[in-house]
């Protein structure tokens, strides 16, 4: 316990370039609301810091709204002359450090914008070992920052802000089904699932290679934020990451069991019911069928000969990171045999055929 709070609560500093989101959210036809923005982080942790940067004569409407829910006003004069460009950039980002050293408790920055300027200071503030969010307007964000976030959150797929036509935007929770938000009949678009289920298996399968231990849930969440920051389930149309795994569960991709938190499950695949064993299966079958005809089975093109029985093949859904791979896990699994030839500078894949008899 720090202060009478539990050690693992985040302590969040959140820095609002107001100027950016005003404008961007403006443009992007979206009234601009501070309570989405100041729930989100609720939701993380506790918010010991709000400052907002901006020429507040020029928003002196929105400032008083902001004061009222106790965000600390920095104002940044507009030069006379200058062009009309953000001022705030290096204000922010040296109060944004300067806070980061002096207060070593704050573990979390959120930093409001979708400038590219500020990529420097997110990458300076996770060397100092600090876990940064960043919050944009998706058309007023620049690519360059996401990436270097630990999570991006788009401020128009925030729960409570109205974006009308904002293209794959879940309907309000009030509206949903039991199950699933933007899906009456429980299901998601097939082109969705497929990518959610490769972003998820492939995930997963990573963290079980890197260690012997269980996967929870919460631990499977912050890996895939770490490869992709804008990663959101309400873009899938759920509700809540849990939400998610037992849409997975469901269809087999996926096997839950009770975790050591309540509401943190282990996360594992589901024995025997996602086709693995059917894959591995066929790929033994192609390789067996090419030793009849030629006796020579290279690992380059035999995925081409395995999508000639099966257009829809794939070792993604099976979370395997490529094919290489997927060979290797069914030479452990006893399917085929794999060795390396000099002369080829490729794999030979082979097949006991008369133990297949």
């Amino acid at each position: 316990m720090l202060g009478g709070m539990p050690a693992d609560e985040e302590r969040i500093a959140l820095f609002l370039d107001f100027e950016n989101l005003a404008i961007g959210s403006r443009d992007a036809g979206i009234p601009f609301d501070f309570k989405p923005i100041a729930d989100a982080m609720a939701d993380r942790g506790r918010v010991v810091v709000r400052r907002a940067y901006a020429d507040w004569i020029q928003w002196q409407d929105e400032g008083r709204a902001l004061a009222l829910r106790n965000v600390e006003l920095i104002e940044i004069p507009q030069r006379m002359g200058a062009v009309r460009k953000n001022a705030a950039d290096i204000k922010m980002a040296v109060d944004a450090v300067e806070l980061c050293l002096e207060r070593e408790y704050v573990t979390t920055f959120v930093i409001v914008t979708g400038d590219s300027d500020f990529t420097p200071l997110v990458q300076k503030l996770r060397e100092l070992n600090r876990r940064v969010i960043g919050i944009g307007v998706k058309a007023a964000t620049s690519p360059l920052l996401p990436p270097a976030c630990d999570e991006f959150l788009f401020y128009e797929s925030l729960e409570g802000i109205e974006a009308p036509g904002v293209p794959g935007k879940p309907a309000p929770a009030e509206e949903a089904s039991e199950d699933l938000l933007a899906h009456a009949d429980g299901t998601i678009p097939e082109a969705d699932e497929a990518r959610l289920t490769s972003l998820v298996t492939q995930t997963l399968a990573g963290l079980k290679r890197s260690s012997d231990g269980a996967v929870y849930a919460s631990v499977l969440k912050r890996a895939i934020l770490r490869k992709e920051p804008t990663f959101s389930e309400a873009d899938f149309g759920f509700r809540a990451f849990g939400e998610l795994l037992d849409y997975l569960a469901r269809r087999t991709v996926l096997e839950l069991s009770e975790g050591v938190a309540r509401g943190d499950p282990e996360v594992d695949f589901a024995p025997g019911e996602s086709g693995e064993a059917e894959a591995f299966s066929l790929l033994q079958s192609v390789v067996s069928d090419i030793q009849e005809r030629r006796d020579v089975a290279r690992l380059t093109g035999l995925k081409n000969e395995i999508r000639k029985r099966n257009p829809d093949f794939s070792e993604k859904p099976f979370g395997f990171g490529g094919f290489l791979q997927f060979c290797k896990a069914a030479q452990t699994r006893g399917y085929v045999d794999m060795e390396w030839d000099d002369e080829s500078a490729d794999y030979i894949l082979r097949v006991d055929r008369a133990a297949l008899a």
